[in-house]
């Protein structure tokens, strides 16, 4: 995957407009019922960021990110302000906050992951773009200070040594979304007053 490890830039992202979005197949019957089927398994993030451009540097900074971006052609991280953290936002990370695996006495890798629950139903996002400095480990509720690394370009968390048969794994962090443009062109405005908009910013989340 084409992938420049740079985010796109906060003070713009804070004002971007967007969220998940899933893809759902419904059939309706000559009876009035329907079928409905979930044509993925996971859901996939569009953000608009036009909304965000407040100053003609602004303007100029989304160009510029653009244009070293190759438009679509590079994806980035975006930091997602409504949901960023493995806790609320009005939290701060911990590290007992998602449960990341169990130990078997072998295994040593072990993805981080945060998990949407809500009415005994659960969904489980992988998260491979962990910011640097943020992740914390824990093995049965105990962080672990050393003995472990996370590799930022992935969200694989690698022990030195296999965590023992049984233990609880969990991991708190921030995290940004792997996204790209989702448009090779910028329409780009700039008014008397010398004030710049763009009229839409699309970007799109890389699943893989």
């Amino acid at each position: 995957m084409a992938f420049h490890e740079v985010r796109f830039p906060d003070d713009i992202s804070r004002g971007a407009r967007g969220g998940p979005e899933r893809r759902t197949q419904i059939v309706e019957l000559a009876s009035g019922d329907e079928q409905r089927n979930a044509s993925w398994a996971s859901s996939r993030r569009r953000y608009d960021v036009a909304y965000g451009i407040r100053r003609v540097d602004d303007l100029a900074a989304v160009v510029a990110f653009f244009e070293a971006r190759n438009g679509r052609l590079y994806g980035f991280r975006f930091k997602d302000w409504a949901d960023y953290k493995s806790c609320t936002p009005s939290q701060t990370p911990s590290a007992t906050d998602q449960v990341i695996g169990t130990g078997d006495g072998t295994t040593t890798d072990f993805q981080l992951v945060k998990a949407y629950a809500s009415g005994g139903q659960a969904w489980t996002r992988t998260i491979a773009k962990p910011v640097a400095g943020s992740v914390t480990v824990a093995i049965d509720g105990v962080e672990q200070a050393s003995g472990w690394s996370v590799d930022t370009t992935t969200g694989l968390v690698t022990f030195n040594a296999a965590p023992a048969s049984g233990v609880s794994i969990t991991a708190g962090f921030e995290f940004d979304v792997p996204v790209r443009f989702d448009t090779d062109t910028l329409d780009v405005t700039l008014d008397l007053e010398r004030l710049g908009s763009i009229t839409s910013i699309p970007l799109l989340e890389i699943r893989r």
